[in-house]
């Protein structure tokens, strides 16, 4: 035993260790690796130009019913059958085109319903939409 000498394995360590760092820097060079091919592959796209100016007004909803006698209402108002399609000619001519639902009561036949949707269609309408209630609990 020599008290003024030290073994080899109880010596200082002067050098930095590098593996943490290598990870580090081998991390950063994949996720280089994977970003760079992204970033130059980019698409040409054409952005719409937006404008500050007000939108203008949605156009008004008509509303034709039919009741269960097969009567016609025009917004509420009782229509007779051959103003109907003048008064679809009217709206289909105006711009923007208005909106045109059709309530049908349960009972009408089908047929009357179906005669709205044909003078609509020949007037040149274009958004046409059905009313319905929601249907009840179980």
């Amino acid at each position: 035993m020599a008290f003024g000498t030290q073994d080899e394995t109880d010596e200082v360590m002067n050098e930095i260790n590098m593996t943490p760092l290598v990870d580090v820097m081998l991390v950063l060079l994949i996720i280089f690796i994977i970003t760079v091919p992204v970033m130059k592959h980019s698409i040409n796209i054409d952005l719409p130009r937006a404008s500050s100016q007000p939108q203008h007004a949605k156009p008004q909803t008509v509303r034709v019913s039919v009741d269960a006698q097969g009567a016609y209402y025009w917004n509420e108002s009782r229509v007779a059958d051959q103003d109907l399609a003048r008064m679809l000619r009217v709206e289909a001519a105006r711009d923007p085109q208005p909106e045109l639902h059709i309530r049908g009561d349960r009972d009408v036949r089908y047929e009357r319903v179906a005669q709205v949707m044909a003078l609509a269609q020949q007037a040149g309408l274009r958004n046409i939409g059905f009313i319905t209630e929601p249907k009840r609990g179980p």
